[in-house]
């Protein structure tokens, strides 16, 4: 078996979110295969706090952060700019950043439900578009989305969330043929419930918490440690041949029946 299959060494990945919950938790698992990170999030102060935690855990990888708000498009196109800055090009590129707000279908403004889309899937879409050049620098790249499975079946998020999610995983079956010749593989991953500060108030309940695990096989809530080890599976060599999938990190939720 060649161990360089299952190694990052020398690659670079860009992950949005990459602050807090899930996002950090995917920037220790690439830098714990020996990949260099750079770091995007709105907030300045988590950032630097997270920047601060995985310089110390990993002191010999290369991790910087860039704050931006990736559902602006000046800011995106600011972030791709300070990324091919550093003239490595791109290997990995991770949209992870997303957000929501949750109403019934008719109390939506305009505002807030094009907002839930721009955060989700645009912003997704154009960095993905934006990074092409700095990714097919190099022979073998990929790009990871992180989805929902909000975006296969109904869960009480919202539609505009749910629809967004859709687009999201839609958007990564189109890249990955349009993209294939040119060395890129897209995929993404759907969790389900992860223990996050998000999702800390909902689980809070323990009545809904009930619901949740009463529909989760393994009964429990996912961590993010666990959506981050799928992300990274996906970037490895060893998944050269996986490309347009939607990975489900949903402790069996997708295929509970009765």
């Amino acid at each position: 078996m060649d161990p360089k299959r299952w190694r990052l060494d020398g690659q670079l990945a860009l992950v949005t979110g990459g602050s807090a919950g899930i996002g950090r938790a995917i920037a220790r698992e690439l830098l714990g295969f020996g990949a260099d990170v750079l770091l995007a999030a709105r907030d300045s102060t988590a950032l630097d706090a997270a920047r601060s935690e995985l310089v110390e855990d990993f002191p010999d990888r290369d991790i910087q952060g860039f704050v931006a708000d990736v559902a602006d498009e000046e800011q995106r196109r600011e972030l791709l700019d300070w990324v091919e800055d550093f003239g490595e090009g791109l290997h990995i590129l991770v949209n992870n950043a997303g957000g929501n707000i949750s109403k019934v279908a008719t109390d939506y403004t305009e505002d807030e439900w094009r907002q839930v889309f721009e955060v989700n899937v645009f912003s997704a879409f154009e960095l993905s578009r934006y990074a092409h050049p700095l990714l097919t620098r190099h022979a073998a790249s990929s790009i990871v989305n992180v989805g929902s499975v909000s975006g296969m079946i109904h869960v009480r998020t919202g539609a505009p969330y749910g629809m967004s999610k859709a687009a999201m995983h839609q958007m990564t079956r189109n890249l990955a043929v349009e993209w294939a010749e040119d060395g890129i593989r897209v995929n993404a991953v759907a969790p389900w419930y992860i223990r996050t500060r998000r999702t800390s108030d909902k689980l809070a309940d323990p009545d809904y918490l009930d619901e949740v695990l009463l529909r989760t096989p393994l009964g429990r809530i996912g961590e993010p440690e666990e959506v981050a080890a799928a992300v990274a599976f996906l970037c490895l060599p060893a998944a050269g041949y996986v490309t347009g999938e939607c990975i489900a990190v949903d402790g069996g939720f997708l295929r509970y029946g009765f």
